[in-house]
């Protein structure tokens, strides 16, 4: 019989021990929940335990997901301000607080850290000062910035903090994170319309786990999932999480060095400081279809982290997820080569540039 099949019980001290190690993760003091489930589940628990009808809130757009997270304050009766930006950029707190000066009601809002499907990322820090500024609660989707990007959870003020260990982490996607601040239990708390009896409930979780002073399990846990995530805790722990921060930082760095000695391809988001650690994103031109160059470069070599884009992105985006283990050295260049031997082109200035740009960030 499989080990894996032959494992005593996930006790209830051991999930609330997984829990603390996520709470250190996020550098928060608030009560984290660990959700069984896709990370999507506490994103939409979140929105549906804080909206509600007669709220105001605004949604900032910067990809996909914001325009997911849109549909569901919707559903939830709030009226939704979308500020959107385009995809190959970041939106500014300049441009946030103008929103809320706009929109004075706001009392909610919803945001992207890093945009793994387009490549961006915003800036939290200033953005969480605009909102506090104005008084409403900031839920942070922190999905694909875990582990790649700095996330000072208490320090930046982010009363809803969810995250996933699929991506940087370098874990299972069936298991995901809530960090939930004083300032946001009382707001889902006061909300009539809060999913009650429900996996979708926050509330259930607070009432009968963390309030109930985390000694009995609600629900039979996801035990694989649970010790997979532990795995990824300790395995950042022993690297250290500056040092995991900075392997993104330098994959992501020499991704782009190496992409732009690739014509036709240029990077997605053009300028660096808008560009997420965790994947880079390239475009191809009209005569060059993303889809197409995807497949001809995995059959080079089938093990790198290349794909294209999503809907209507398919056709002009390609998307490098250098995230976890494979945000390395050797990933980048076996992804360049690839790429180059799909365009038919001397692959050496991509490999060159990319070294280079790997020991400048890493230095």
């Amino acid at each position: 019989m499989s080990p894996y099949l032959d494992l005593p019980p996930l006790g209830a001290a051991r999930f609330a021990a997984i829990e603390d190690r996520v709470a250190a993760l996020l550098h928060t003091s608030c009560d984290v929940i660990v959700t069984q489930g896709e990370a999507l589940l506490p994103l939409e628990a979140a929105i549906r335990g804080a909206a509600h009808p007669g709220s105001t809130a605004l949604n900032i757009v910067t990809g996909p997901y914001g325009q997911t997270f849109g549909g569901w304050l919707r559903d939830c009766g709030a009226k939704v301000v979308d500020l959107a930006v385009p995809y190959d950029t970041a939106v500014t707190a300049e441009q946030v607080a103008e929103a809320l000066h706009a929109h004075p009601g706001t009392d909610f809002v919803s945001l992207v850290h890093a945009e793994a499907a387009t490549g961006n990322t915003n800036p939290v820090a200033d953005i969480a000062a605009e909102v506090h500024r104005h008084g409403a609660l900031l839920m942070l989707d922190a999905v694909a910035s875990v582990g790649a990007e700095p996330l000072l959870t208490d320090a930046w003020g982010i009363d809803l903090c969810v995250i996933g260990g699929q991506k940087a982490m370098g874990g299972p996607a069936g298991v995901s994170a809530v960090s939930v601040s004083p300032r946001a239990w009382q707001r889902i708390c006061a909300n009539p319309a809060a999913p009650r009896r429900s996996y979708l409930s926050l509330l259930d979780w607070k009432e009968r786990w963390t309030d109930a002073g985390r000694t009995v399990l609600p629900h039979a846990p996801a035990q694989l999932e649970m010790l997979a995530l532990e795995a990824c805790l300790e395995r950042i722990d022993a690297e250290g999480l500056a040092a995991t921060i900075a392997r993104h930082r330098a994959a992501a760095a020499a991704t782009r060095a190496g992409a732009r000695a690739l014509a036709p391809l240029a990077p997605y988001v053009p300028r660096d400081r808008d560009a997420a650690p965790v994947a880079t994103t390239l475009r191809t031109p009209p005569t060059l279809h993303a889809a197409e160059l995807a497949t001809a470069a995995l059959r080079v070599d089938p093990s790198v982290p290349l794909q294209s884009g999503g809907g209507p992105l398919a056709a002009t985006l390609l998307r490098v997820n250098h995230h976890g283990p494979a945000a390395a050295l050797d990933t980048v260049l076996a992804t360049l080569s690839a790429l180059a031997t799909a365009l038919d082109t001397d692959p050496a200035p991509a490999l060159t540039d990319a070294r280079a740009a790997w020991r400048t960030v890493s230095a």
